[in-house]
């Protein structure tokens, strides 16, 4: 994650995303930088439009987030099912153990 923060700081601060600058920012973090991640993140990147990466993930997880009336319903219908589940492991543990001892 370290390697992904540095190139987003490199972005924001308006400054070519290469390894040299990033092998910097990462040693100066206190971070021993790892020649191939550095490699391969910098030539993943070249290719990807980062501004336009942003913004179409920050509207993925806007939509992916439940509403907040729904989201506070739901683990209180799920809780009973969890019990009656946990209920029914332990009585069909307790025939299997049964059948063993007789």
């Amino acid at each position: 994650m370290e390697y992904v923060y540095g190139a987003l700081l490199l972005h924001a601060a308006g400054k070519e995303i290469d390894e040299d600058k990033l092998k910097k920012l990462l040693s100066e973090a206190g971070v021993s930088p790892d020649e191939a991640r550095l490699k391969a993140l910098v030539s993943s990147l070249k290719e990807v439009n980062i501004d336009d990466a942003i913004k179409n993930a920050s509207v993925a997880a806007v939509a992916a987030a439940p509403a907040h009336g729904k989201a506070e319903s739901a683990p209180k219908k799920e809780e009973p099912k969890a019990e009656e589940k946990q209920e029914a492991n332990d009585e069909d543990a307790m025939a299997g153990l049964s059948s063993l001892f007789g």
